[in-house]
């Protein structure tokens, strides 16, 4: 096989909520195959530990924007100085995201639109901001993480946050109704839905219901980050040059 399919080089690549979880995991695996890494959050630090330690292991440029991405204008700042220090932004991984713990009979309001607005509409504003860039130049690459909770309909005591699932749901439709609109210039656009991992929003799901997940999974087991990784630099080389509007769920059969 052809491994420059898989080359990122001289590619630059705009991480969303990278500084940490499957975020940084997809920035350090690009970096790992030559991307220059872009990462913004709405916490610097958390960026900025991850360019640092990217820019100690790998041969590549990398820094970190301050963003919030449920705000139009702190997005099209961010967009045009990434564009402004790389040049150019070939690869879009809208990660960031909110969730919400609570029954839907008592969910607040505010936390149904703080999840809505970080979730759905930073995805919109990023693609957008991002989009109209790569359009000009016929070509890119968007990737979105969506999630298995927008795929299936859980049981309470295992996942209990009705707008994250909402919203994973919606970032699923969106992913292939803007491939469908975007595919005449050169970009593709797919999402990733990764199931049970260890990340900081899993944490104290996976603390109670840990191993009742792993006996209902098909391959009784919590997802590795290495399937995430291999997933997301499938979507962000050539060797997905044909493949768009694609929902790929990573969770050992779990949503089947």
């Amino acid at each position: 096989m052809d491994q420059s399919l898989f080359d990122l080089s001289g590619r630059t690549a705009l991480i969303t909520g990278g500084g940490r979880g499957l975020g940084r995991d997809i920035a350090e695996a690009f970096a790992e195959h030559g991307a220059n890494i872009a990462i913004c959050s709405r916490k610097l630090s958390n960026c900025q530990e991850t360019v640092d330690y990217i820019q100690n292991k790998y041969s590549v440029q990398a820094r970190a924007y301050v963003c919030d991405v449920g705000n139009e204008e702190n997005v099209i700042n961010t967009v045009n100085e990434v564009l402004s220090d790389f040049g150019q932004i070939d690869i879009l991984v809208n990660n960031s995201g909110a969730t919400w713990g609570e029954k839907a009979e008592k969910m607040p309001l505010e936390a149904w639109q703080k999840v809505m607005n970080v979730n759905v509409t930073g995805t919109f504003l990023m693609s957008k901001a991002v989009g109209n860039h790569m359009i000009e130049k016929g070509y890119g690459k968007i990737i979105n993480i969506g999630s298995v909770a927008g795929l299936k309909a859980e049981p309470a005591e295992v996942l209990n946050a009705i707008g994250y699932s909402t919203s994973k749901a919606a970032i699923h439709h969106f992913t292939k109704d803007l491939a469908r609109k975007w595919a005449e210039y050169g970009v593709t656009v797919n999402a990733i839905a990764p199931g049970f991992f260890e990340t900081t929003m899993t944490k104290h799901i996976l603390e109670r219901s840990g191993d009742r997940i792993k006996e209902k999974n098909p391959m009784n087991k919590l997802g590795d980050t290495n399937s995430l990784k291999a997933t997301a630099i499938l979507f962000a080389g050539r060797a997905s040059d044909y493949i768009t509007g694609q929902v790929i769920a990573i969770d050992g059969g779990g949503s089947l």
